[in-house]
């Protein structure tokens, strides 16, 4: 198929934004802010909302990171078409970029429609669809749905210890979503299978296939 990388990354960006928007409207829409539904002692699904980016990091105002989502999503898409022309690029790098780009897209979706569609009520009652305009937010403003919590292992540290005496320690503690596993996932393996890549070097060879 000519240009099949151009497919490749077409097909992941579209499977795993639908997958991430399927999850989060399933927990808005069946669960309550703040609900814990535990699967295994080391797995929960946990329904919270962010302002902020990945993992529930904050940086800047709302309106300012929706709009840097859409401008660095923008530059992901021209990047991947260059990648796609450029025969010293293999699938792999391709598919990686692309899963970065849909885990940053997936995001943005929440970002700019979820507060015109949405309520958000207080706990206990539980999200529902509204009439455009009529949610909980305006254009821009949503909040990004998390999910996934794996408190992997906690302990107490010693009391003889300075500055963390006596506090929990617990691993893992960021709940997010699958857009932001496909951002996480993408990146370790460009870092641990494609570093050569990364320089920018082959850029230059921007042979069509």
């Amino acid at each position: 198929m000519k240009n099949s990388k151009a497919w490749l990354a077409v097909c992941i960006i579209f499977v795993v934004i639908v997958i991430d928007q399927l999850i989060k409207i399933w927990v808005k829409t069946n669960m309550y802010w703040g609900e814990d539904i535990e699967i295994f002692s080391w797995f929960h699904i946990r329904f919270v909302q962010n302002n902020g980016m990945a993992f529930g990091m904050e940086l800047g105002s709302k309106l300012f990171l929706t709009l840097f989502r859409l401008v660095a999503v923008g530059v992901l898409c021209w990047i991947i078409s260059r990648l796609c022309r450029n025969k010293a690029y293999p699938k792999g790098f391709i598919a990686c970029v692309a899963l970065i780009t849909a885990g940053a897209a997936g995001n943005i979706f929440d970002c700019v429609f979820y507060g015109e569609i949405f309520s958000n009520p207080y706990p206990p009652q539980i999200a529902t669809f509204v009439p455009w305009g009529e949610g909980y937010a305006p254009l821009f403003h949503g909040l990004v749905v998390d999910m996934f919590y794996f408190p992997l292992f906690s302990f107490q540290w010693p009391e003889w210890m300075p500055i963390v005496a006596g506090k929990t320690f617990s691993f893992f503690d960021p709940v997010f979503n699958f857009a932001d596993s496909a951002i996480t996932v993408g990146m370790a393996i460009l870092i641990i299978c494609y570093s050569r890549f990364l320089g920018g070097k082959h850029v230059q060879e921007d042979s069509v296939e």
